[in-house]
């Protein structure tokens, strides 16, 4: 695929937190899959999958980045099949931190309950429950 000069720069760029912003359509989903395969097949410097937080907007996209990452470590361990760091990282593909946002700060607050004095059966309301609270207050 040809990237944009845009695109490269977010692809390779390293040792900092990363935000990639653009219209729908742009290419943002592409670049997040090239940015984390690239980072994890670095020979020099590999980071493991579960090393990553990636959040996105719709359950699609972090099913289609899963996927995809999927699909390229598949072919990334049938060229290598001896390599432990390409067989580790698709073992733990399925239960690598890519997911929407909301998703994403559940997690953290179910797990982190504790240190945020949440009561650990906690729920999210759902739109029914919700209307009903705005039309109390």
């Amino acid at each position: 695929m040809a990237w944009t000069t845009e695109q490269e720069a977010a692809i390779k760029f390293r040792n900092g937190n990363l935000l990639v912003s653009a219209a729908a359509g742009s290419g943002k989903t592409a670049v997040l899959i090239e940015r984390i395969l690239q980072r994890i097949l670095d020979e020099k410097d590999p980071l493991s999958i579960d090393q990553l937080v990636v959040v996105t907007f719709t359950n699609a996209a972090a099913e289609q980045m899963k996927s995809k990452l999927s699909a390229a470590l598949e072919i990334a361990v049938s060229e290598n099949p001896d390599n432990r760091h390409l067989l580790r990282q698709l073992s733990l593909i399925d239960s690598a931190r890519i997911s929407t946002i909301d998703s994403f700060c559940q997690y953290i607050v179910r797990n982190y309950y504790n240190s945020i004095d949440l009561d650990p059966s906690f729920r999210v309301a759902d739109q029914g429950e919700l209307k009903l609270v705005m039309n109390d207050v």
